[in-house]
């Protein structure tokens, strides 16, 4: 059965963070909705502490209709079926098995192919670039990552015209990356700057051991999760703070989705996603 808490706090992340180390769970485990906002009040006078409610445990599947509907099915057949299964018993099940044999086969080879399809995003990049651009990149990131202590090889591809794709390759990466990508995010946007400043506007995205795609696929599960249960239960579920990027790929992953609808409430750095469940959207 699905439960949840009632937590307070000074601030909405203070609440939920309370409520996490409550129930020993990290935040994508949980679904957090905001049931009072905290207020400040005038001289500590009139304030309101935030209050979350935040739900967990197993979602109840909807699983036994599907069963009930199949058991009158069987129960009518087998009088139909036995007088009809005793002849084709005997007579079909040497081809079958003769026929069985080179399927497994086939399915065996599949996967064998499988990896040799893997490299491809790789060749989408193309050669490493030495323009102009690339040059103040490698420059820029190269006195970077020495103030900071760090080290990596820093590849610069151009996959299309105006947009520079930026991988950092070596060991202790998580210190480059940071905690949900916050470190990658802070180098990416002073590259950007560095390299922008002296004209002939350019995009940088940074990234390193592909990090980006797979937090756009996390993203992209847990705005799935959240958009079942703003169905299921007729509710408006709050995200935690996201950038700007983040934002975009939960409001893509569901513009086409039935009954939800998703906005952005907040300001920076602290503004988030609203998967709001709407009746009418088909």
């Amino acid at each position: 059965m699905r439960q949840y808490i009632d937590v307070t706090g000074k601030t909405e992340d203070e609440a939920i963070s309370a409520a996490l180390a409550q129930l020993s769970m990290d935040r994508d485990d949980v679904s957090v909705e905001i049931l009072e906002r905290a207020k400040a009040g005038f001289l500590g006078l009139g304030s309101c502490p935030a209050k979350v409610r935040v739900y967990y445990g197993p979602e109840e599947e909807e699983a036994a209709p599907v069963q009930e509907e199949q058991k009158p099915e069987r129960a009518e057949k087998p009088a139909e079926s036995k007088p009809e299964r005793k002849p084709e018993k005997k007579s079909e099940p040497k081809p079958e098995r003769a026929e069985r044999k080179p399927k497994k086969a086939e399915k065996t080879e599949e996967p064998a192919g499988k990896p040799a399809a893997e490299p491809a995003p790789v060749q989408d990049l193309g050669e490493e670039v030495d323009d102009e651009k690339a040059q103040a990149i490698r420059k820029f990131l190269t006195g970077l990552l020495e103030q900071m202590d760090a080290s990596a090889v820093i590849k610069v591809y151009q996959p299309e015209k105006g947009r520079y794709k930026v991988i950092l390759e070596g060991e202790h990466m998580g210190a480059l990356i940071g905690r949900r990508g916050e470190t990658l995010d802070a180098i990416q946007q002073l590259t950007s700057y560095a390299v922008n400043r002296t004209g002939g506007r350019v995009r940088v995205q940074l990234d390193a051991e592909g990090y980006r795609s797979k937090r756009e696929q996390s993203l992209q599960n847990l705005a799935r999760k959240t958009a079942a249960k703003t169905v299921r239960y007729r509710r408006n579920f709050t995200l935690e703070p996201m950038n700007a990027y983040e934002r975009h790929v939960i409001h893509v992953a569901l513009q086409d989705m039935a009954h939800v609808t998703t906005y952005s409430t907040g300001t920076e750095p602290n503004r988030r996603v609203v998967v709001a469940y709407d009746r009418e959207k088909q």
